[in-house]
């Protein structure tokens, strides 16, 4: 499964984006997706993840309350939806998937398939 993430951008504090995680050479089905970032000289952070069969979540305590994670069945097609955003939410965002869907859905070192990032700016 090959991943494509989509929607960063440059937008002010307080504002909002949508960023999209879409998946060619395979489907999300069976599979868990996850958001990760990566600011300038900070380690990866978990963001926020969903089960696809089922539609569990989950959110990373800087997501909580402002992002939110959903799924488009149709479009085989992930997206977060990140509102009230911060310049501390600066940083590049990368979708990734695993099979592996009952363990370490916060942990990175649990998906296997990653996109190549999209950088969010905010702007304070």
């Amino acid at each position: 499964v090959q991943l494509q993430a989509s929607g960063g951008g440059l937008v002010q504090a307080g504002g909002s984006l949508r960023l999209s995680c879409s998946a060619s050479g395979g489907i999300f089905a069976n599979r868990k997706i996850g958001w990760f970032r990566q600011a300038p000289g900070k380690e990866r952070e978990f963001v926020a993840a969903i089960v696809w069969n089922g539609g569990n979540t989950r959110y990373g305590d800087s997501a909580k309350g402002r992002f939110a994670i959903s799924k488009d069945g149709p479009r085989n097609t992930v997206s977060l939806q990140m509102n009230s955003l911060k310049p501390e939410d600066t940083a590049v965002y990368y979708c990734a998937t695993s099979n592996v869907v009952l363990s370490g859905i916060t942990d990175g070192r649990y998906y296997s398939n990653w996109g190549q990032g999209t950088l969010v700016t905010v702007s304070s």
